[in-house]
C-alpha cells in the first residue's frame, strides 16, 4: 500500500477539513480528495462523512486510525533498520509516556548512548493508549511510564522513584497560603490524581492544566504560583531562589517503569538498557 494515502488519511483526520490538510500537506484539495477516494476504493469502506465544512470519521474511520499509525511507525521503522549506519548493529526504540523525559529519562539519554555501543536509539513521546497499542503490536522494544500497561507476555520492571514536591514562586508558604496563587495542575498519572484528589482538595481550580512538566515550570516562574514538579527537576530554582518549597507538605512518589515484550530479539540489548537506566550501571 502507497504509504502517502495513509498519511493524508491522518492529516485529514486530525484536521477534519480538505482544505487544510492539503496546505498541511503541499497537496491541491483535489490531490487530497483523489488519495481518500483511493484509499477508500481499496478498503471498500467510505472512511469519512463528507458533510458541509464538517468532515468526521466513519465508524470504520475511527477504526482506521489506530491501523494507519501502527503501519506508519512500523514502516518508519523498517527504513531505519535496513539503513542503519555501518557502525551500527542495530536500534533500539524507546517510548516513554508524557512528563517522563522531563522527570526522568533526559538524565540517561546520554548513558544509554554511550552504553549501547553499535545500537541506534529511537526515542518518542506517546499517550499511554499508543503505548499499549505499541507493546500489542511489538512495534516498540521499551516503553517508559509512571502506569505501565498490563499484558500478557510483557515483562514490567521498576527503575526509579520520582518524587513530586509542592513549589511556589515566594517563600514560606504554606498550603493555606497558597490557595490565592495560580495553581497549575500537572498530570502525573493515575495513582498521583487519586493521592491529590484526597489530600489535596483544598488547591484552588488549576489557571492551567497540563502534561507537560515543562509548560508548567515556564510558566510558574513567568507567572508565578505553585505545582507538583520532580525534586530533581527543580532542584536548580530552589538553589537559586527562583522558587521554594510549600511549608508542611508531603512529596507524592510515583514510581517509574520499564516494559518490554519478553520474547522480543534485541532482549540482550534491552536488558542492559534498563540496567543502565535504573542505574545499576
Amino acid at each position: 500500500m502507497d504509504t502517502d494515502l495513509l498519511k493524508t488519511f491522518l492529516e485529514v483526520s486530525r484536521t477534519r477539513h480538505f482544505g487544510k490538510a492539503a496546505e498541511n500537506l503541499f497537496l491541491t484539495r483535489s490531490a487530497v480528495s483523489f488519495r481518500i477516494k483511493q484509499l477508500e476504493s481499496i478498503l471498500g469502506v467510505e472512511l469519512f462523512e463528507r458533510l458541509r465544512n464538517n468532515i468526521q470519521p466513519t465508524p470504520a474511520g475511527e477504526r482506521m486510525l489506530g491501523h494507519a499509525e501502527a503501519v506508519l511507525t512500523a514502516w518508519e521503522r523498517a527504513k531505519q533498520d535496513v539503513s542503519l549506519h555501518q557502525s551500527h548493529s542495530s536500534q533500539l526504540s524507546l517510548s516513554a509516556g508524557h512528563n517522563i523525559w522531563d522527570s526522568y529519562l533526559q538524565h540517561f539519554f546520554q548513558p544509554l548512548h554511550q552504553g549501547l555501543p553499535g545500537i541506534s536509539l529511537r526515542t518518542e513521546v506517546i499517550t499511554a493508549q499508543a503505548m499499549t497499542r505499541q507493546l500489542l503490536e511489538r512495534s516498540v522494544d521499551i516503553a517508559i511510564s509512571f502506569d505501565p500497561p498490563k499484558l500478557e507476555d510483557v515483562e514490567i520492571i521498576k527503575l526509579m522513584d520520582v518524587s513530586l514536591c509542592l513549589v511556589c514562586h515566594q517563600p514560606n508558604m504554606s498550603l493555606n497560603d497558597i490557595e490565592t496563587l495560580n495553581y497549575i495542575k500537572v498530570d502525573w498519572g493515575t495513582a498521583f490524581n487519586i493521592t491529590h484528589a484526597q489530600s489535596f482538595s483544598m488547591l484552588p481550580v488549576p489557571a492551567l492544566h497540563t502534561t507537560s512538566a515543562r509548560i508548567a515550570l515556564d510558566f510558574l516562574l513567568n507567572n508565578g504560583g505553585s505545582a507538583f514538579l520532580p525534586s530533581n527537576f527543580v532542584a536548580p530554582y530552589l538553589a537559586s531562589k527562583q522558587l521554594y518549597e510549600v511549608k508542611d507538605t508531603i512529596s507524592i512518589e510515583r514510581n517509574v517503569y520499564g516494559a518490554f515484550w519478553i520474547g522480543n530479539e534485541r532482549r540482550v540489548a534491552i536488558e542492559k538498557a534498563l540496567l543502565i537506566l535504573k542505574g545499576a550501571i
